[in-house]
C-alpha cells in the first residue's frame, strides 16, 4: 500500500466504519495520520482489475520495547468483493511479512456480530484468547469484542534443548 493508493483504501475504510461492526473509529484520518501510526511492513492491498478491493495494516500493540513483536491486524474487504477470497489472502500474506520482519504474535479484537471476520482469522490459525464485555462505547453503545491471537510458529520460538 502506498500513499496513491490511499484514496481507495479510505473508501473501503469508510464503509467498514459506516457499518458498525468492523471497527470503534467513527472517522477515517488522513494518509499521514494513518502512516505513522502503523507499521511500515504490512500494509497490503487487494487488486482486482487494478481497482483496490480491500487492504490490510499491521498497528503496534506499544511503544514499549518488550512489546516489539507483537502487532495488532486489520483487514478490510469492499462490499461488491466479500466472499472472494481476498481477506484471506491479505491476511496469510500479512502473516509472512509480519514474520519475516520478526513479528511473533499477532492480535486482533472484533465485535462478535463480524461472524466472518472471526472466521477468517480461526481460518489462519488465530484463537480466541477471550471476550471483552463492554470494553469501549461506539456511538453511545456500549459494544463488547472478541480477543483474538495468532502465535508463529517461526519467530519468537524457543528450543529448551
Amino acid at each position: 500500500m502506498t500513499s496513491e493508493h490511499w484514496p481507495s483504501v479510505r473508501e473501503i475504510y469508510l464503509a467498514g466504519i459506516a457499518g458498525g461492526n468492523a471497527t470503534f473509529e467513527t472517522q477515517a484520518p488522513s494518509w499521514h495520520e494513518w502512516a505513522v501510526t502503523h507499521l511500515k511492513f504490512g500494509r497490503l492491498v487487494a487488486l482486482v482489475n487494478d481497482e483496490v478491493k480491500g487492504w490490510a495494516a499491521l498497528s503496534p500493540v506499544s511503544t514499549r520495547e518488550v512489546y516489539r513483536g507483537v502487532a495488532e491486524d486489520s483487514v478490510y474487504v469492499a462490499s461488491d468483493a466479500q466472499r472472494l477470497g481476498l481477506g484471506r489472502g491479505l491476511l496469510k500474506a500479512m502473516i509472512a511479512q509480519s514474520e519475516a520482519n520478526g513479528i511473533w504474535m499477532l492480535q486482533t479484537s472484533i465485535f462478535p456480530e463480524n461472524v466472518a471476520s472471526i472466521q477468517l482469522h480461526l481460518s489462519c490459525g488465530f484463537r480466541e484468547v477471550g471476550h471483552r464485555e463492554r470494553i469501549a462505547q461506539l456511538n453511545g453503545v456500549w459494544r463488547n469484542t472478541v480477543f483474538m491471537e495468532r502465535r508463529s510458529k517461526v519467530v519468537g520460538v524457543t528450543n529448551p534443548h
